[in-house]
């Protein structure tokens, strides 16, 4: 895998500003690249799903988010892409104010964003080419750098040679391969990963998983929202939990929690109908 460097003219990321035109703040590449500030959103005026919530992700990290169903581990995804706004508080990218975006700038800002579903949201009618092509295509690149940054890609997730292949005939390890190579291609500065695994049998998550390390590896920062103990305690990341809207834990690794955490985490499992992967001690 080629690794990060900056000053490669190839490298389409990262967009600093979020406004065509405007050059970049030199110290803005020793901030944290997000930093949410107190940050409450509500679906319902009499209780908030996400309250108060403090968070700082640094740049180059891998961040697991976990937390029940329910949570708000994807309404915090959603706030940093800006599918919604917060009601309080500040979420600051690259040192910008996102929710004071005007809705022109939000494009700008999700060119520094690579966001991948749990439903991997492919087209299937499409070929895989079509499906990673069309993140260069919005953003009006020569046909031939799109080619052979798709190409490049492809070969990353593994899927080498199968840029023709209908979507729809491949199996679903494959398409969330094909949905990882549409979020990367750009080269942005962030990957959201919403329950990226959460359709996958435990063998093909580990694959996915380890996609995303390798991707964190060239310098991308990651941010993984899961409920799978299971998969978190493969590795030793740090690791957010959000429990009543709030961040109530922040630690590296399961292997530094408590035999009273653990058994709460199967507890959360066993409630929420979850079987398929044991929590591991």
């Amino acid at each position: 895998m080629r690794s990060f460097d900056p000053d490669d003219s190839n490298v389409v990321r990262p967009f600093p500003f979020f406004r065509a035109g405007v050059r970049a703040d030199p110290s803005a590449a020793n901030r944290p690249i997000l930093v949410l500030e107190d940050v409450y959103k509500y679906f319902r005026a009499d209780k908030p799903t996400l309250r108060g919530l403090n968070l700082t992700v640094e740049r180059g990290e891998f961040l697991f988010v976990t937390g029940p169903s329910g949570a708000g581990k994807s309404t915090l995804l959603q706030l940093i892409y800006r599918k919604h706004t917060v009601e309080e508080g500040r979420i600051l990218f690259c040192g910008r104010d996102i929710a004071r975006l005007t809705s022109k700038s939000i494009p700008y800002l999700r060119r520094n964003l690579g966001v991948v579903f749990q439903d991997f949201k492919v087209v299937q009618h499409w070929t895989v080419f079509e499906n990673v092509a069309i993140a260069l295509e919005i953003l009006d690149m020569p046909q031939r750098l799109v080619r052979s940054r798709v190409v490049e890609t492809l070969e990353r997730v593994g899927l080498g040679g199968r840029g023709g292949d209908r979507t729809s005939n491949l199996s679903g390890g494959e398409q969330q391969r094909v949905a990882v190579a549409r979020a990367i291609v750009t080269e942005p500065a962030l990957i959201l990963a919403d329950e990226p695994t959460g359709n996958l049998d435990p063998h093909l998550a580990i694959d996915i998983l380890t996609l995303f390390e390798e991707v964190n590896e060239t310098g991308t920062t990651v941010i993984f929202a899961t409920h799978d103990h299971s998969l978190i305690s493969k590795r030793d990341h740090r690791i957010i939990s959000i429990e009543d809207g709030r961040v109530s834990e922040a630690r590296r690794g399961l292997r530094s929690w408590s035999a009273r955490d653990i058994i709460s985490a199967a507890d959360t499992k066993r409630g929420s109908g979850v079987h398929k992967h044991p929590v591991a001690v």
